[in-house]
């Protein structure tokens, strides 16, 4: 057990970037178990979709880990331009075969590791591709305060807002905007700074991008 637990310890210590955190987070589902490493990943008040949001240690509490774990890996990752916020998003595949895609917001920590805040993903259909070295972007430096953000979700005809959070990294440089309506429908938007490089949709003055965008369908 002592062994087991100075090598979780040293890859724990090796994670410098957020794709070694991802990478290391999964590693761990497989070697101490799937929600010990979820515990273990994520900051006192992570949250998670389930498929509400709920902070992720008063879900996983009293949970017992599965025989096999999900497996995941990380296929983009946006940073901050003071590198301690990061979103990563990637596919994921159940020991049963079945498939989908995942967002993980990371901060990093005062000791310098990484841990996770919030959780989000859905099934799909066909796999995520697994590249052997995932996108890494790095938002544009100094950004803007961001105060709201620059593409607004649109939801079903007639429906209601029923929970909605906007929160951004201490510089300002990414962003994110997570909204549910009633009905169950939710989407995650994550935006980037990215000064001089305009595109037609998703940035404001040429200064904001819309990199990921996840709109979860509620359960039939």
């Amino acid at each position: 057990m002592i062994p087991l637990l100075l090598m979780l310890a040293a890859a724990d210590a090796s994670a410098k970037t957020p794709v070694e955190a991802e990478r290391a987070f999964a590693a761990d589902a497989k070697a101490i178990g799937q929600w010990t490493a979820f515990r273990k990943w994520s900051t006192d008040d992570a949250v998670m979709f389930v498929p509400q949001p709920a902070n992720a240690h008063d879900f996983l509490k009293d949970r017992k880990d599965p025989p096999k774990a999900i497996d995941w890996w990380p296929t983009a990752s946006y940073e901050s331009c003071d590198g301690n916020t990061a979103v990563n998003t990637g596919g994921w595949k159940r020991p049963d075969g079945s498939v989908g895609y995942f967002t993980t917001i990371w901060k990093r920590q005062p000791g310098g590791g990484w841990k996770w805040i919030l959780d989000s993903g859905d099934a799909t259909e066909q796999p995520r591709e697994r590249p052997i070295q995932p996108i890494v972007r790095v938002a544009t430096c100094p950004g803007p305060l961001l105060t709201v953000p620059a593409y607004q979700e649109v939801g079903p005809p007639g429906a209601q807002t029923s929970e909605e959070v906007f929160d951004n990294a201490a510089d300002g440089s990414i962003s994110w905007h997570w909204i549910r309506w009633s009905g169950g429908l939710r989407e995650l938007t994550v935006e980037i700074t990215n000064r001089g490089k305009p595109t037609p949709r998703g940035l404001e003055d040429g200064s904001r991008e819309v990199v990921i965008r996840d709109r979860v369908m509620p359960s039939q």
